[in-house]
């Protein structure tokens, strides 16, 4: 909104920095950042006072969540505020990828937020159905799928990019829309089920979109496109505004979310942030980096869909328990441990995704 002043600069005035893709996507950053710290307290204050009993811990848990009982959930609502005001603040209108993404992000956050809401209303761990949040899931990834093919340009419309071949475009068809459903649920399912310990999903989700918004800015630059080799997609340069303020709003939570807990993020932020990112990757034509980048996403889901499969299969267990990160809680890792060690993979793997764009 705010850079519709820029047509107030007369020469190198104050007013003319609001042309850069760069200096809003800072001021975005810190406008998320100081929303974060200063609704964080009332907010949680209020879910406390709301919620009375917390989050319900699962009864096969690890012994060490116990001591987590009565800690209010919903907290995504925090980084999600933070995201959406300073998003509308800064970012441009014009860029139908904003508004792609901003829906996907709004719905996929309605869904986990009716989840949270029936685990706290009647203190269970099932919450809403797994099928119609699955169904909702699929229609809004649909809706985002068509509309991000209908403004593609001409021809990288229903094309599949792939890394390091990048003269190489598959044409998906009809299948296109399919593919960034399975993208975009796929990815919001894989950060809610990394949710699982203080801090474990927020900051990889943090790197993963920083990785994102640099690759968004690359993509949505004709200069920078041609110079790396990749398909340029106008627009999508605006992304890197709504990854910045992802990532203030991220620290904003994460000043409180940080062990001990003082809230926790629950399906609202989690669905709503992994939605987020496949939503980007796929208005980026990006999809299969997202997979690199988003690695530690991937390998928990991974872990959940072989333990089930192969506990229905034979009735023994792969892992002690599933996601993986529970595995590691039960063979005695520390709950920092785990998180930082998964802090770092996740940056090495978006290290590895950056590096991609420039391998030809």
């Amino acid at each position: 909104m705010l850079y519709w002043l820029s047509g107030l600069a007369e020469g190198g005035d104050l007013f003319n920095l609001f042309r850069y893709i760069t200096f809003r996507a800072g001021a975005a950053f810190f406008t998320a950042l100081l929303f974060g710290f200063f609704f964080g307290k009332p907010l949680i204050n209020l879910l406390r006072k709301k919620q009375k009993k917390g989050q319900p811990i699962r009864d096969d848990g690890p012994q060490t969540h116990f001591a987590k009982a009565g800690t209010p959930t919903m907290g995504g609502l925090l980084i999600l505020s933070a995201l959406f005001v300073s998003t509308l603040l800064w970012a441009r209108f014009d860029s139908p990828y904003i508004w792609i993404i901003l829906f996907v992000t709004c719905g996929f956050g309605l869904i986990g937020f009716a989840d949270d809401y029936a685990k706290v209303t009647k203190q269970n761990t099932k919450g809403v159905s797994s099928r119609i949040r699955m169904l909702a899931g699929l229609v809004i990834a649909a809706i985002a799928g068509a509309a991000a093919a209908w403004v593609h340009p001409d021809g990288l419309t229903n094309q599949l990019a792939l890394p390091v071949f990048k003269n190489v475009l598959i044409n998906l068809g009809i299948l296109f829309v399919p593919f960034a459903m399975i993208v975009i649920v796929g990815a919001a399912n894989a950060v809610n089920l990394t949710d699982g310990l203080d801090g474990l999903a927020v900051m990889p989700v943090m790197i993963a979109a920083g990785t994102f918004g640099i690759i968004a800015y690359f993509v949505g630059n004709a200069n920078f496109s041609e110079y790396l080799g990749l398909h340029f997609v106008p627009g999508t340069g605006e992304i890197l505004v709504f990854a910045a303020a992802l990532i203030g709003g991220g620290l904003g939570f994460l000043w409180y979310n940080a062990p001990p807990a003082a809230v926790f993020m629950g399906d609202t932020g989690s669905l709503a942030l992994g939605g987020a990112l496949g939503a980007i990757a796929v208005s980026t034509k990006h999809e299969i980096v997202l997979a690199i980048v988003g690695g530690l996403f991937v390998v928990e889901a991974l872990s959940v869909i072989i333990q089930v499969a192969y506990f229905k299969r034979t009735g023994k267990r792969v892992f002690l328990m599933a996601p993986i990160h529970h595995h590691f809680e039960k063979k005695g890792w520390s709950e920092p441990q785990i998180v930082i060690r998964f802090w770092i993979i996740s940056l090495i793997l978006a290290l590895i995704g950056l590096a991609t764009l420039k391998v030809r």
